[in-house]
């Protein structure tokens, strides 16, 4: 363990919503092992990343998050580029990048990882200037994760509930898409994805055999999607078996163009924002160091 720590814990992500007692829990593991460590809870959106920053002024070399991807986000985002190590709790709905690396949850050996993990470097992804660590989306994955976030309730359930009832209404649209100065991609998609893991979390593969630390992202477009082709789809997600449907589109490098239409949503690790009609997306290789199981490495 590092010789001075921060503990950031998010009361709103989903698990520790359900399980307040996950604070007592944190403080509990710090005295228990004597560590040079404070838990700090956050009290606003975009908090935990004032609190990360001012955990690196005063020389926190690890910088705990206790939430979900959002959260996650938000810890990571003031580490890229320094010698502090991200350690992750996943208390979220999802919990993309903690499953990719093979981060056990609370009660699952999660607090003891950090003691006997290793630190690895990965990959940061930015697109339109904001960071994401495990992936970002475009068209409908924005729209199913603007309508998730204002949910009360979240998880796998809730997630399939509004994303059947949005289907109803949503319209694809027409996109441009330049990767690495290669021959444009020129379609209409439901969905553009960009991801540094594997997966969107729930062990819903968007980008199977992704790896955060190759210096590039993986580019996953989904030309159609129909109330009928919602449950092969889903099968494909779930199974890690994308890159066999003839209605997706996959691509890997290190910086794409992506323009549309018109301006809309774009989602990063979840957390969504109002962007431009074009989009720039790129990697910075080896930016983020993350502290993970010793057994387990994607």
């Amino acid at each position: 363990m590092h010789p001075r720590a921060r503990f950031i814990f998010n009361p709103r992500s989903g698990h520790n919503a359900r399980n307040p007692w996950l604070l007592e829990r944190a403080r509990a593991f710090v005295a228990e092992h004597r560590l040079d460590a404070i838990v700090v809870p956050t009290e606003r959106p975009h908090h935990a990343t004032e609190l990360a920053r001012r955990a690196l002024d005063e020389g926190c070399r690890l910088v705990v998050a206790i939430g979900g991807d959002g959260t996650m986000n938000e810890v990571a985002t003031a580490l890229i580029g320094t010698g502090a190590a991200l350690g992750l709790i996943p208390c979220g709905s999802g919990n993309g990048l903690g499953r990719h690396l093979g981060i056990p949850g609370p009660g699952k050996g999660a607090f003891r990882a950090l003691l006997g993990g290793h630190t690895r470097l990965i990959d940061t992804g930015l697109a339109d200037g904001h960071p994401f660590f495990n992936a970002m989306g475009l068209g409908f994955d924005a729209e199913i994760s603007s309508r998730f976030n204002a949910l009360t309730r979240r998880g796998l359930t809730a997630y399939a509930r509004t994303t059947l009832g949005a289907l109803r209404a949503y319209r694809p649209d027409h996109y441009t898409i330049h990767a690495d100065g290669r021959p444009a991609i020129d379609t209409e998609a439901w969905i553009v994805a960009v991801a540094n893991s594997d997966q969107y979390g729930n062990d819903c593969f968007i980008a199977p055999g992704a790896r955060v630390d190759d210096g590039r992202l993986d580019l996953t477009v989904l030309r159609r999607l129909t109330a009928l082709g919602a449950a092969p789809l889903a099968a494909r997600l779930f199974t890690g078996r994308l890159r066999e449907s003839a209605n997706v589109h996959r691509r890997q490098a290190a910086s794409y163009v992506i323009a549309r239409r018109t301006p809309g949503l774009l989602h990063t690790d979840g957390e969504v924002r109002a962007c431009a009609a074009e989009v720039d997306v790129r990697v910075l290789p080896a930016s983020l160091r993350i502290v993970v199981p010793a057994e387990k490495v994607p």
